[in-house]
């Protein structure tokens, strides 16, 4: 998909030298793949022990067959 973006000129310059990656398309993937990362681990993260009603899962002991 096609799209028109104003991106900050020095932001776009800095992510280039750190990454090392020229393709102003792909530096864009990749920030977006990163950012969708970053949020997904903060909601699993905000989950945290907040399920009252879970049940422990059993646990397997050594020795015992699976």
């Amino acid at each position: 998909m096609r799209t028109t973006l104003n991106i900050d000129s020095q932001l776009l310059e800095q992510a280039s030298r750190l990454t090392g990656i020229r393709e102003k398309t792909s530096l864009v993937r990749l920030g977006l793949e990163a950012l969708i990362s970053l949020e997904s681990a903060r909601r699993l993260a905000a989950l945290g022990g907040s399920e009252p009603d879970a049940l422990a899962p059993s646990r397997r002991r050594s020795g015992s067959p699976a």
